[in-house]
């Protein structure tokens, strides 16, 4: 390790243009070179090379997780780095963050959600028995040194479902870009003009991939059920043929996702298992009430009645819908504002860099002393 300057490697199998790790990644990167580190990106052939700015790309075999982490371990990249982080579950890293939270835990959920489909589909799916796998070895095989989780929720599961020490756990919660997430006002009204929104329409924003886990369908219902001109905005890929609503708008993978939030009125993810919505944590900051469930980390950071709403079950759609109904009032909204604000101001993405990068020279630091 050359002084405090580091030559980091971290590890992402895939890229999808709205994934929340890839944003997340790049945001990271961003500041750590910022701050003087050289990086190493360790990555399957999909990842666009205009989408990575910061370091040498090496493109490994991602047809499968397991091939991928098959081919990091043929790699060794700590031979490269002074410390390997990765966002991905592969067999071992100094420094892993469990983003993508703990697979066991959602598929828990999910069967007490879904049912005895659910748990059957778990055992038969070849998928979820890799990742499982995967992440044994990084839990309880001891494969990861150090486990980063962003929300006190994931850090509980790692600990409840692997065994894994709590006093090598640490809670960093996610962080994004302020400035660029407030709202302007000026360009509200032109936002809501070119969807559509008429002034009494109440836009209801829900964003984010995998529909089925973000509960896309309560949303739906809630929406339905409400009795008020509600528009529920979709951000996200998804099968729309599954989620069929004369209320819903799809929009697709939108790239201009800060001109959505201020076009939005309430964020809206009836989650039923989420590490830490990263999408929530823009709303916040682009001042919108967020309605979610204790099933998403994001939760641990707001109050209800002040921030948004909490939610015990994304089942419930009478209870989304009455927190819907709850802050379709405007004046309500207004005056809940600044509040918003100053909670999401707490989470622009340099704090997380820095504590980020303070947990990385520790591991580094340790491994140096190995």
């Amino acid at each position: 390790m050359r002084s405090n300057h580091l030559t980091i490697g971290f590890v992402r199998r895939g890229f999808s243009s709205g994934g929340g790790a890839e944003s997340y990644l790049k945001r990271l990167a961003a500041g750590v070179v910022e701050k003087g580190h050289q990086l190493r990106l360790y990555t399957s052939a999909d990842w666009p090379p205009d989408e990575w700015s910061f370091g040498p790309i090496t493109r490994l075999d991602g047809r499968s997780a397991t091939a991928f982490a098959d081919e990091i371990e043929k790699l060794a990249p700590r031979a490269n780095c002074d410390v390997l982080m990765s966002l991905e579950r592969i067999r071992r890293c100094d420094v892993y963050r469990a983003g993508d939270g703990v697979h066991r835990a959602w598929l828990q959920r999910r069967a007490e959600i879904g049912g005895p489909f659910q748990r059957l589909s778990r055992v038969l799916n070849r998928k979820h028995s890799t990742t499982l796998a995967l992440e044994k070895s990084l839990f309880a095989d001891g494969g990861a040194s150090r486990v980063i989780a962003n929300s006190r929720m994931v850090k509980e599961e790692v600990a409840r479902f692997y065994g894994f020490p709590l006093e090598k756990i640490d809670v960093v919660y996610n962080g994004v870009p302020l400035g660029a997430l407030r709202r302007d006002e000026k360009n509200r009204a032109r936002s809501r003009e070119s969807l559509g929104l008429g002034i009494e329409d109440v836009a209801v924003l829900f964003a984010g991939s995998g529909w089925e886990r973000k509960g896309l369908r309560f949303a739906i219902e809630a929406i339905e059920k409400s009795g008020k001109p509600m528009r529920l905005l979709v951000a996200g890929r998804g099968n729309e043929r599954k989620f069929k609503s004369a209320r819903v708008r799809f929009l697709g993978v939108v790239e201009d996702m800060s001109a959505l939030y201020g076009a939005a009125d309430i964020f809206l993810l009836p989650t039923i298992y989420d590490p830490f919505s990263n999408a929530c944590l823009e709303a916040l900051a682009a001042g919108l009430p967020v309605v979610t469930t204790r099933a998403n980390g994001f939760s641990e950071i707001m109050e209800t009645g002040a921030h948004g709403t909490i939610l015990d079950d994304p089942r419930n759609t009478d209870a989304i819908c009455e927190a819907l109904l709850f802050w379709s009032d405007a004046a309500r909204r207004e005056q809940a504002r600044d509040g918003i604000r100053e909670l999401a101001d707490r989470f622009d993405i340099s704090a997380n860099v820095a504590r980020t990068l303070e947990i990385l020279l520790q591991s580094a630091a340790s491994a140096a002393s190995t």
